[in-house]
């Protein structure tokens, strides 16, 4: 099956807003077995999009639309179709009592233009939309079946689990078992990994493929049919035996993901005290709902003064050795475990740049420290040559796969290929 993706909408077009829907269709679908040959990006212009939809039905089998079902006159997807098929647009009876009973249900009167909302190409076949006011539907065009969803992501999401999928898996009748296998690394750049397993010689029905998100990136194992699926771990073996400590995680997209897990899963508490960092550690853990139960404490200790009066560094540590440096942030992370009994926490201070470097520390040198109730573990890392974000992005990856290794009662400090450290 060809499964093809188009985006509509002048704001992704123009980089105004990022495009998450694609990435995430792209990677739920790859759950499901299916790639998805061919992402189109078109604007809020009719005759693009009726040109699109006429080209490509011409070589997909599916063709998710995503974007331009709302209430106002640049959401074109619905007219555009029709003029493709050259049909009429038609009142849904069924979406247009759907409506009013939304809005009467929200005490809210109903704007003539969300009828708009009701109509469809003559041919559609509906599809619906439990959490909102834009119905979906789909269209038989030439090769392809066009299935059409609104732009809200959380709309979106649903409606591609509860309609899309079984859609296609009984349209199209895909049952041949698939399974993917996601590992996450971190310190080596996508061509290293590459140089690294091209040694491999990959079983019938087993592609590798390789995905970056920095400051990670993640090896994609997908086998197709059972046989393949029976040599899936005979493979992974191997290429965990190639990579060693560059996996930092099985199947999750961020290692803050990771820390999650396993603090929750071992009863752990969590504090954090970031002086480069700006938050991030923090920020991070709190995307996911529960961790509250141990994220104890976020700390921006971003001047000397608050290092000193909040988590007890010493001033003579600050004239002797500097903000940047081993020293301050075993003090930082210890003061901030003991502020409130933490199991553990991290610190961060460095140099994010563009400017403060020396010459003995340049821009990208990064201290970071965890304490235990045991000890403290620390490093100097070096990050040189990358952006502001990248390197508080990389520093929060590294403070991350410190405490992992820790939970999972290894080092805490390793060493990583494209990831420099300070004797």
């Amino acid at each position: 099956m060809k499964l093809e993706m188009i985006c509509t909408g002048e704001e992704v077009l123009s980089g105004q807003i990022v495009d998450t829907n694609a990435a995430w269709f792209a990677d739920t679908m790859m759950e499901e077995g299916i790639e998805v040959a061919r992402r189109i990006t078109v604007g809020d212009r009719l005759e693009d999009l009726v040109e699109v939809f006429r080209e490509r039905s011409l070589h997909a089998d599916v063709i998710l639309v995503n974007g331009g079902l709302g209430p106002t006159s640049d959401d074109l997807s619905a007219e555009a179709m029709a003029l493709a098929k050259r049909e009429p647009l038609v009142e849904s009876p069924e979406w247009r009592q759907r409506l009013e009973e939304w809005f009467t249900k929200n005490n809210r009167g109903m704007p003539r233009s969300n009828l708009k909302q009701a109509l469809l190409p003559a041919s559609a076949v509906l599809v619906d939309n439990p959490v909102g006011t834009a119905c979906g539907f789909r269209v038989k065009f030439n090769r392809a079946w066009l299935f059409f969803t609104p732009g809200v992501p959380f709309e979106l999401k649903r409606m591609v689990h509860e309609q899309f999928i079984p859609f296609i898996k009984q349209e199209l009748k895909l049952d041949m078992p698939t399974r993917v296998k996601k590992l996450l690394t971190l310190g080596q750049g996508e061509s290293m990994l590459q140089d690294k397993l091209a040694q491999l010689l990959l079983p019938e029905g087993i592609t590798l493929g390789y995905r970056s998100s920095m400051p990670y990136i993640e090896v994609k194992l997908f086998a197709r049919d059972a046989p393949a699926i029976a040599a899936l771990d005979k493979l992974l073996t191997d290429v965990r035996a190639i990579l060693g400590n560059a996996i930092v995680a099985d199947d999750k997209s961020s290692l803050a993901m990771e820390i999650h897990d396993l603090l929750l899963a071992k009863g752990k508490t969590l504090s954090a005290a970031e002086s480069c960092t700006g938050g991030m550690l923090t920020s991070q853990l709190v995307d996911f709902p529960g961790s509250s139960a141990y994220l104890m404490q976020g700390l921006v200790t971003y001047s000397n003064q608050a290092k000193v009066r909040i988590l007890g560094v010493s001033p003579q540590t600050l004239d002797n050795f500097g903000a940047v440096s081993i020293e301050t942030v075993k003090e930082m992370a210890t003061g901030a475990r003991e502020l409130l009994d933490s199991d553990y926490a991290l610190s961060t201070s460095g140099i994010a740049g563009p400017d403060g470097g020396t010459e003995s520390k340049p821009v990208g040198t990064v201290a970071i420290a965890l304490a235990t109730r045991y000890g403290v573990h620390s490093q100097m890392i070096k990050l040189p040559r990358r952006s502001r974000d990248l390197v508080r992005q990389l520093s929060c990856a590294v403070a991350y796969d410190m405490l992992r290794r820790e939970l999972n009662g290894e080092a805490p400090i390793v060493n990583y290929e494209s990831i420099g450290r300070f004797p």
